[in-house]
């Protein structure tokens, strides 16, 4: 087996695609009315997946998190620590929940973390002064 991609179930599939696409910069090619979405970033890909229909799909109800949650996380790179600190204030400049401002850690990499629209954490660090 390999790994072929990473999918999220959304609540609102509107809004957080305008959000991985117009603040992160997400490849989307969606037309607003397919179910599922998919998204490129880097070579990677992600599935968007709406609640409702996974739970028709397979007959099961499922609980969510609200709110920011810890379940995972996606981690993004950029080339340098100034980077992460001029992503992060573009970020939050455009209404973007902070979850951490960006922090040199004790092994070398400076991160911080923001909250997607549905409480997802995504990472922006860099290991590179």
């Amino acid at each position: 087996m390999r790994l072929d991609g990473i999918g999220l179930f959304v609540n609102d599939m509107k809004t957080m695609v305008e959000f991985y696409k117009n603040i992160l910069g997400f490849e989307i090619d969606w037309d607003g009315e397919e179910p599922n979405v998919m998204l490129e970033k880097d070579g990677t890909l992600f599935m968007f997946y709406g609640r409702n229909d996974f739970e028709k799909m397979t007959n099961k109800r499922f609980n969510y998190v609200n709110g920011i949650n810890g379940h995972y996380e996606i981690a993004l790179s950029v080339p340098t620590y100034s980077y992460v600190d001029l992503v992060y204030a573009d970020i939050i400049s455009k209404g973007v929940e902070s979850v951490m401002e960006p922090t040199t850690e004790p092994w070398g990499q400076r991160t911080c973390y923001i909250a997607d629209p549905e409480g997802n954490l995504i990472e922006i660090g860099s290991f590179n002064k």
